[in-house]
């Protein structure tokens, strides 16, 4: 009789600013963190934050965590800039990304959940507009 192996999946989360890059693994849920780490943590320049290498380390960690704690697969969720400014995910999610995927974790679908605005943006000054 062959063991079927089942796999315990998670949900990573993989946040990307100009300044920073987060990496969060939670359950299939998204109730419970697994595993949470920046790219400034990884780093003790603030100018470097929003580079790859620190990402990288950033998510190494995070999958090493995973591993740990029994997490096999991953369901990847790449948020980026956001609101107005709708653009591809950063050179530092893409090789964050490419880190959970070397790093043995089975990577399931990989989804843009980027927040995009819903009609406008109310400009600043008021009703009767801004006066100089």
């Amino acid at each position: 009789m062959v063991e079927e192996k089942v796999e315990k999946i998670g949900v990573a989360i993989i946040r990307s600013t100009r300044n920073s890059t987060f990496v969060h693994i939670t359950d299939i849920t998204g109730s419970e963190t697994i595993a949470r780490y920046t790219s400034g943590q990884m780093t003790d320049k603030d100018r470097e934050g929003g580079a790859p290498y620190p990402a990288m380390l950033a998510a190494k960690k995070a999958a090493e965590e995973a591993l740990d704690k029994g997490i096999t697969a991953l369901n990847v969720k790449l948020v980026g800039e956001g609101g107005v400014k709708k653009i591809p995910p950063s050179q530092a999610a893409i090789v964050a990304l490419q880190t959970l995927a070397k790093s043995g974790l089975k990577i399931l679908s990989i989804e843009d959940a980027t927040p995009i605005p819903h009609g406008y943006i109310r400009p600043k000054g008021g009703r009767r507009g801004r006066r100089v």
